[in-house]
């Protein structure tokens, strides 16, 4: 935690100061100043080593420990409704994302690994479904760098631009949580987009993207084994002598193995335990409004911490044709989510 500190106190104070603007300017919001005050000094003033880790370490705990503090606000009712009305709008995007990065990417010519990570990236949970996936199909590192630059850079896009969209359409506090929960990549990106809009919005984004975060466990069981199959089918065509001595060196090949630890994100375990123990009444009502705030704050520090890692080389490293997928991904499933809001009745 030393090598932390330095990182975790300039959070803090970028945070502070982000508070502060978002309440002068109401209609930006303390986590897109948070973001863009990082990214800044990242940019001009390069803090570097000395606040690396610790802005790394917020970026992503601090990030997951505001949602456990947000499930204190919630019950298991509203979580399983929320979960269950956002389905139509939740699995029509995702069916979007893979079959379109499946079309497009083969249409630019993209390798099949790199149309995968982007679309679960995409479709799911961004660099979370990206590493996930990863652990399964085995792809080349250069090819999770390529997808995670291309998500990444439409996750700041979305930060930045989908709450003044929100308002320019008039949208109400939970048309735009779906609208952020089922279109924007990351879990870090929802939450800041969704709270930039309003507190209720933020919550109801929360539990949807948390309910879209679930469906990287039947793609990701998919895809192994699918390439466990693969890796039978070339064991058996290379001469192997049975089809048990088929599958039995099928299961000595990297690809195909599910990383369990990886797919189910423990913070979703946890925010879960949150929403139960508020259910059984332990935090007063009063409590509430102090464990938003506190949430709210959270998620300032832990965007503060992501911005401060943000490196424009990451993004050129993405190069052209991911981020032309990334792109056409990213409007067709933010335009697709509006059009379902549209069709079931939720915009």
């Amino acid at each position: 935690m030393k090598k932390r500190l330095a990182g975790l106190a300039l959070c803090v104070a970028i945070a502070l100061v982000a508070t502060g603007l978002g309440a002068l300017v109401p209609v930006v919001g303390a986590p897109v100043f948070g973001i863009v005050i990082g990214a800044i000094i990242a940019a001009f003033l390069k803090p570097g080593a000395p606040t690396d880790a610790g802005a790394a370490w917020a970026g992503k705990y601090v990030l997951q420990a505001s949602v456990v503090v947000f499930g204190t606000g919630l019950s298991i009712v509203q979580v399983l409704q929320t979960g269950w009305h956002s389905l139509p709008v939740m699995l029509g995007t995702l069916a979007i994302a893979l079959l379109g990065a499946w079309l497009i990417g083969r249409a630019l010519g993209l390798d099949g690994d790199v149309r995968t990570l982007i679309g679960v990236g995409t479709g799911i949970c961004g660099a979370s479904a990206i590493a996930a996936t990863q652990s399964v199909i085995k792809a080349k590192s250069a090819d999770v760098a390529y997808a995670i630059g291309t998500i990444f850079t439409f996750n700041v896009i979305a930060v930045v631009t989908f709450p003044f969209i929100g308002r320019a359409l008039g949208m109400s506090d939970h048309s735009f949580g779906l609208w952020a929960g089922t279109a924007i990549n990351d879990t870090s990106s929802v939450v800041a987009a969704s709270f930039s809009f309003s507190a209720a919005a933020g919550a109801y984004g929360i539990v949807v993207k948390l309910t879209r975060t679930l469906m990287i466990i039947p793609i990701t069981v998919a895809l192994a084994l699918y390439k466990r199959r693969q890796a039978v089918r070339a064991d058996a065509s290379a001469g192997v002598a049975s089809a048990e001595d088929a599958a039995g060196a099928a299961a000595k090949t990297e690809p195909g193995r599910v990383a369990w630890n990886k797919v189910v994100p423990m913070f979703l375990i946890w925010f879960l335990v949150a929403v139960a123990v508020d259910s059984l009444g332990v935090f007063p009502q009063s409590w509430h409004p102090y464990l938003s705030q506190l949430g709210s704050f959270m998620i300032t520090v832990a965007l503060a911490g992501i911005g401060l890692g943000t490196r424009v080389g990451v993004l050129r490293q993405a190069g052209l044709r991911p981020l032309v997928l990334g792109a056409s991904l990213w409007v067709l499933v933010a335009l697709s989510s509006l059009g379902l809001q549209a069709v079931t009745h939720t915009l």
